[in-house]
């Protein structure tokens, strides 16, 4: 039961997933966020708030068109996936709403919350490997074992389409928009927003935003077919792994439609939560804080610009973000 369905989605596809996904998914904001602005010269700097999405990020969104567009066969089987917690929490979440099973494999990696999450939420964790690519295999073998639907974290042309709606409620909800920060991993978020935003608005600049310790994209890009990337313990843990054994959507999108690169490093990104917490009040994981990070450390330009990021998650372990609070305001 290979997959075989894999094509590049389109506009069409992300105005079909937004006529599916809103009975799960909710629309989210966009808050101001004027110091930022005026700390960088930005024209305005919106944040949309997808961390107050029902699990906690956008995943649900992919996880949505996904589960949703299955035939009533498919969902009898039940589906399976590999997470690094936010996407396998999503799918928990959407297949528990519509009575359906869902298995989600992950690694040691993993941090011990995202699991006992996924049980609340309906789902079945199975912890196996060292990383999200030997997750990724105990997967492949338990879907074919017990005959499950897969729903994979972001190399499918549903999910992307899925994540794409953010450009929709983004260019409805802030118009003059012309900048985009997007997180960067596997490329699901990344590469659906990016194509969704330039079919729509092509002179809007989309600028992605990679962690130092987990540049499997980036890596990807320079030799042309997916890296072997060594993971490392980071804040931003949601943008831990690679982008696939095979890559077959959303390194293409990403070439194609992305206009610029930034890394950011672990002290980068203290310092976005850290100012996301001290002046939104906002509890943000280390990966939706990345953009922010981007914009307060100098490493993008976004002088005279009209900027939107997506927070794409609150799923943080709260010792954790105590922790990085108590190192003091940001600078």
């Amino acid at each position: 039961m290979k997959q075989t369905n894999f094509y590049l989605p389109t506009i069409a596809d992300v105005w079909t997933a937004a006529g599916r996904i809103y009975p799960v998914v909710s629309e989210t904001p966009i808050v101001a966020s004027p110091l930022a602005a005026k700390l960088s010269g930005a024209t305005s700097i919106g944040l949309k708030l997808e961390l107050l999405q029902p699990t906690g990020s956008f995943k649900v969104r992919g996880a949505a068109n996904t589960i949703l567009s299955l035939s009533d066969a498919e969902k009898a089987r039940g589906v399976i996936t590999f997470s690094t917690g936010n996407h396998g929490r999503a799918v928990s979440y959407v297949a528990h709403q519509v009575g359906v099973k869902a298995v989600v494999c992950l690694s040691k990696r993993v941090p011990a919350y995202r699991v006992e999450a996924i049980k609340e939420l309906g789902g079945t964790p199975v912890v196996h490997g060292a990383s999200q690519d030997e997750a990724e295999d105990h997967y492949a073998v338990l879907k074919e074992e017990q005959g499950l639907v897969p729903v994979v974290p972001f190399d499918d042309p549903r999910v992307v389409a899925g994540q794409g709606t953010i450009s929709l409620e983004i260019l409805r909800q802030n118009p003059s928009v012309d900048t985009l920060l997007v997180p960067l991993s596997g490329g699901g978020l990344l590469s659906g927003i990016a194509m969704a935003i330039k079919a729509l608005k092509p002179s809007v600049r989309v600028i992605g935003i990679s962690i130092e310790r987990s540049p499997a994209m980036l890596e990807s890009l320079k030799i042309g077919r997916p890296a072997d990337i060594e993971e490392k313990d980071t804040l931003a843990d949601s943008l831990l792994g690679g982008i696939g054994r095979e890559n077959h959507v959303t390194m293409e999108l990403v070439k194609r439609h992305v206009d610029e690169h930034v890394l950011v490093d672990e002290q980068d990104i203290e310092e976005g939560m850290r100012y996301l917490f001290h002046q939104h009040g906002l509890v943000a994981e280390g990966a939706a804080s990345v953009g922010l990070a981007a914009i307060l450390t100098g490493k993008v330009d976004v002088r005279g610009c009209n900027v939107v990021m997506p927070l794409t998650g609150r799923n943080v372990d709260i010792a954790r973000f105590l922790s990085v609070i108590a190192k003091g305001e940001t600078r």
